[in-house]
């Protein structure tokens, strides 16, 4: 069986009892980087094997994880934080894993998205996930999008990208309020709340984000 694990997306005190069992008792921990998920690991005394999986894994690291498991091995998957699959490379190996007729099971647990959603003070009885906006191609489309979407909206942004996404919706929505999490869950966590032009002068280029953007009224 494949367990899809959710583990912390930063304070490691998140993982859940469940988690931890699971982590525990399979056969191969498949993770987007060893090194990271050793860190958590080591943390609980857990030791089962680890092969990595990340966005660069070709088909012949996903037969290598079906043939284990159409070996009867059992397999977590895990990213690097969060929930995998959720705009993560581990819904290929997912949906590889389905089309062989194995057997999936979830762990739930932490996700960045759905804290910095509940705080966000926006409506929460609908939104619009869109996880990370193109780099390029599409990203105008995308942006537009955002503008004429009623619904609160939740995406995420890298370090390397906040700053131009802010001014981006400078442009495109200057006049709605964002809610911007930093590094949720760990010792430097931030949250910035205004508009986008207001947030942009505040918001430091270091960590991990989530952008929450209140729907067009």
């Amino acid at each position: 069986m494949l367990y899809v694990v959710s583990t912390p997306i930063g304070n490691l005190d998140d993982i859940t009892l469940r988690a931890l069992e699971i982590l525990k008792k399979v056969d191969i921990i498949a993770c987007e980087d060893t090194r990271h998920t050793k860190i958590l690991l080591a943390k609980y005394d857990i030791n089962s094997r680890l092969v990595s999986y990340h966005q660069h894994s070709g088909e012949a690291k996903s037969a290598q994880i079906i043939n284990s498991l159409e070996n009867g091995e059992d397999v977590a998957l895990v990213t690097d934080a969060g929930t995998p699959g959720i705009s993560d490379p581990g819904s290929k190996l997912i949906s590889e894993v389905l089309k062989a007729g194995i057997e999936v099971t979830p762990i739930p647990g932490p996700t960045a998205f759905t804290p910095a959603l509940s705080i966000s003070g926006f409506d929460t009885s609908e939104f619009v996930f869109i996880g990370f906006l193109p780099h390029k191609k599409g990203r105008q489309t995308k942006l537009k999008e955002i503008e004429s979407e009623k619904r609160t909206v939740v995406l995420y942004e890298s370090v390397h990208r906040i700053k131009k996404l802010l001014r981006e919706l400078g442009e495109t929505i200057p006049d709605r309020e964002i809610c911007v999490t930093r590094e949720l869950t760990k010792k430097f966590e931030e949250i910035y709340r205004g508009k986008p032009g207001e947030v942009e002068v505040k918001v430091k280029e270091k960590g991990e984000f989530v952008v929450v953007i209140e729907g067009k009224k």
